[in-house]
């Protein structure tokens, strides 16, 4: 890359110094005269913010969702979206299970025993699973099958609800509202070990608890449902999840997906408040049993499957299938999309940044120009921070406005080609597009802060690729075990990549959390600190080296 003709502001005499001429105000203007008189970093600028709305773009718009539904005609985009149901707060959800419920007016609570948990799912050893046909089906639970009791707003799909509830594998748990999960009693429940749940309504507050003889009770949680009816639905429910098979290889990740259900049987049950009628059962979301009948395995239809729900003798069996949970990327189900995958191209910008903030120092040095620089400012130290303030700056704003042109034509296009743009909050935005300009900023300075340091261009490119952007894609293909990838993103400058990640890891949703569907295992703005702590750090060694070595 060109760098064309350097401008070094004029020495000043000691006496100019002293009436403060050498102020850190013209250190920045020279800076800036310096970065903006050379075509070539200036270019190198115009291509990065180039790069990562085009990539971004092109990413957003490669997307051909086509269907046919019901033997209609071909449809493609949009008109293949399915109904996507949105909780509290506007989340996206997956909401389908059987539920064996009746009113509940005002104040109350409900109380049972689960005595057993018990399941089937797709059994992929007679090979994948065939379209129109379905899997055969296996005894067994996935880990977050669930069977419990719920207090829901109404049967609609989204509506408010908490619930106590036994898992395949994690123990009692405590859900409310999709997001929101919290450990209870551990085991699993069996009719030597059974567990009970309660859960009690005090106008909006629910508030669970468990017990493992129905004597001792430990409250679990309490949940905060605004704007909860007078008459709300309580009763009983089973659900579970597609049963993954996740398989790694160098290159990617793969999954294999297929429908599971799950049959709780509960007693002791015990209702308090202004309850009446008759339990009815109700398929939200069409989350019955799998059935076996004429549409052939994996077929919802309850027909030639389990009953969904039997009572004998006070002793309820239900049985049901789906999840009650958020909707997140890389899940089985409708295509979905995040607000940051419009900002794919930001991982190239880095390395065309990276580039022109590292010439921005060695330039001088390629040159013999760096003693004419320091002859003007002899306070070595001004020079490093108004080199880093100035390539920080710039980069700031280059990628504020790439990022906001991304996201604004990105999603729409992502939305129109038939994905499920996953929402969030506006908050959350913003720390998405402010983060991805933020993290370009500071790489920017790291890689300024190497260039005092090697004095080489090449070195200080090739070094802030390795810790920078190398890092990611190792992990993302898979060259290391998930464990030792998760501790090289937490602990290399790589980590900063973090900030954009828009949708959290729930640990009740089963899925790939990997970086290349979009997860870190640093929370954002934690593994953004990683990365300003490298570039702090560089910048400390870039001042001590540039006070003792000779320019």
């Amino acid at each position: 890359m060109s760098t064309g003709i350097i401008s070094i502001p004029r020495a000043h005499s000691a006496a100019e110094a002293d009436t403060g001429r050498d102020r850190f105000s013209q250190l920045l203007h020279a800076e800036w005269t310096k970065f903006r008189t050379v075509r070539g970093w200036v270019i190198g600028m115009i291509l990065a913010a180039i790069l990562m709305v085009f990539v971004g773009l092109f990413a957003a718009g490669n997307v051909n969702i086509g269907c046919q539904i019901n033997g209609g005609p071909q449809r493609s985009g949009k008109a293949c979206v399915p109904y996507i149901p949105h909780g509290p707060g506007g989340i996206a959800v997956t909401d389908s299970f059987f539920f064996v419920h009746q009113a509940l007016a005002g104040n109350g609570s409900i109380t049972a025993q689960v005595v057993s948990l018990t399941g089937t799912h797709a059994d992929f050893g007679n090979g994948p699973v065939q379209a129109n046909q379905g899997p055969n089906m296996v005894a067994g639970l996935t880990p977050w099958s669930k069977a419990g009791i719920i207090i829901k707003q109404n049967t609609k799909q989204g509506s408010a609800y908490a619930a106590m509830l036994v898992t395949g594998s994690h123990g009692v748990r405590m859900q409310y509202d999709y997001t929101h999960d919290t450990a209870g009693l551990p085991g699993k429940a069996s009719a030597a070990s059974p567990r009970w749940l309660r859960l009690t309504r005090s106008g909006d507050t629910i508030t669970g608890y468990d017990s493992a003889d129905g004597t001792h009770w430990t409250e679990v949680g309490t949940a905060q449902l605004s704007g909860l009816p007078t008459s709300v639905q309580v009763g009983m429910f089973a659900t579970s999840p597609q049963y993954i098979v996740t398989s790694r290889s160098f290159g990617g990740t793969s999954n294999q997906g297929g429908p599971s259900q799950a049959t709780g049987v509960f007693d002791h049950l015990a209702l308090t408040g202004a309850t009446g009628g008759t339990w009815a059962g109700a398929a939200v979301g069409g989350g019955g049993p799998i059935g076996q009948g004429p549409n052939g395995p994996g077929s919802s239809t309850g027909r030639g499957g389990p009953a969904p729900f039997s009572q004998k003798a006070g002793t309820f069996t239900v049985t049901g299938s789906g999840d009650i949970a958020p909707l997140v990327p890389g899940a089985f189900g409708p295509p979905t999309a995040t607000i940051e995958q419009s900002l794919a191209g930001a991982f190239i910008a880095l390395i065309a940044i990276v580039v022109v903030a590292a010439m921005f120092f060695t330039a001088e040095y390629r040159r013999g120009l760096i003693r004419t620089t320091l002859a003007a400012a002899p306070r070595r130290g001004r020079v490093l921070a108004a080199k880093a303030v100035v390539i920080g700056a710039v980069t700031f704003v280059v990628g504020l406005v790439a990022a906001i042109i991304a996201i604004v034509v990105g999603v729409p296009m992502e939305s129109n080609k038939g994905e499920v743009v996953l929402n969030v909050s506006t908050l959350t935005e913003a720390r998405v597009i402010i983060g991805t300009a933020a993290l370009l900023a500071v790489a920017a300075i790291f890689a300024v802060a190497l260039g005092a340091v090697l004095r080489r261009s090449a070195a200080a490119v090739t070094l802030a690729i390795i810790t920078v952007v190398l890092p990611f894609l190792l992990v993302a293909v898979n060259v290391f075990p998930p464990g030792v990838g998760a501790w090289l993103l937490r602990l290399t400058p790589a980590a900063g990549l973090a900030i954009q990640q828009s949708i959290p890891a729930y640990a009740q949703v089963t899925t790939t959390y990997s970086p290349a569907g979009g997860y870190y295992p640093l929370p954002p703005f934690a593994g953004f600190a990683v990365l300003c702590a490298y570039a702090a750090a560089a910048l400390a060694l870039a001042y001590v080296l540039l006070r003792r070595r000779d320019a």
